[in-house]
């Protein structure tokens, strides 16, 4: 099956490279999810025809100062604006894929929107998807590459954007000093480490866990032409997991909001 993730591969393809610090990403995952949930969750989908819920990407968390949720699905106040009281579905995405280093940071980046958004509803069904880097090599385009053609953007957009995950070897070496080195069991350990994340059953909304939490390996590393692969180096099967979380989140939907 197509997934939202696929949808990500093709638009680094389009575009040439990722860019981890933007995380360009997560609104196509966000969108995709809400986009499949509605063809298949009858109730979720009545109370979008409704007008019962509404979405709405890029609002601050509830309980966190600054920080920004990827997708919430609301009840709407009078004016249009989202009840966060009555928060029904939040979905925040996460990427580990230039320096798996990072993972720890990610970890706790969900982890505390975990228990900012129990506080203000516990009801809420909660879900975090993560992109696993599976190369043990990542040319640092925003970080690196970008910075040496600052005051030349255009040979940037001429010589070099047309090469990115082309599979052009001669990247390595001529951007050698851009390139983020990852170890062999790194991805294994990654992956690991968000298992650890809290998840609790449907029924179960006075635990502080996630609904679902997604791991889906991804091969990007800027020079060669990026993948989702079908099987991969981590046994997860991304589409059997994707239907498996799309029924999870219906599941919990009905139970909270239509018993």
């Amino acid at each position: 099956m197509s997934t939202p993730f696929d949808k990500v591969i093709e638009e680094i393809k389009a575009r040439g490279y990722h860019n981890h610090r933007l995380e360009e990403h997560s609104d196509t995952v966000s969108n995709g999810i809400l986009h499949d949930l509605l063809a298949s969750c009858e109730p979720l989908r009545r109370d979008f025809d409704s007008g019962v819920v509404g979405q709405w990407p890029k609002l601050e968390t509830p309980g966190a100062r600054g920080r920004l949720s990827d997708l919430v699905v609301a009840e709407p106040n009078s004016d249009g604006s989202p009840n966060l009281e009555k928060l029904r579905i939040f979905i925040e995405n996460k990427s580990v894929i230039t320096a798996h280093r990072n993972r720890d940071a990610r970890f706790d980046d969900l982890n505390q929107a975990l228990e900012d958004i129990h506080r203000v509803r516990a009801e809420a069904v909660l879900v975090a998807t993560v992109m696993i880097g599976l190369a043990d090599r990542v040319l640092n385009v925003p970080d690196g590459v970008k910075k040496k053609y600052r005051k030349k953007p255009g040979q940037f957009q001429k010589l070099v954007l047309p090469r990115l995950s082309s599979g052009d070897q001669s990247l390595w070496e001529k951007f050698e000093d851009a390139v983020s080195v990852n170890k062999p069991d790194d991805p294994r350990k990654t992956a690991e480490k968000f298992r650890q994340l809290r998840t609790r059953e449907p029924g179960l909304t006075h635990k502080v866990g996630y609904d679902y939490v997604l791991l889906v390996p991804v091969h990007i590393d800027n020079v060669n032409p990026p993948s989702a692969p079908r099987p991969n180096p981590l046994g997860i099967d991304v589409d059997a997991e994707y239907r498996a979380m799309l029924e999870q989140i219906c599941k919990a939907y009905r139970a909270r909001w239509h018993p």
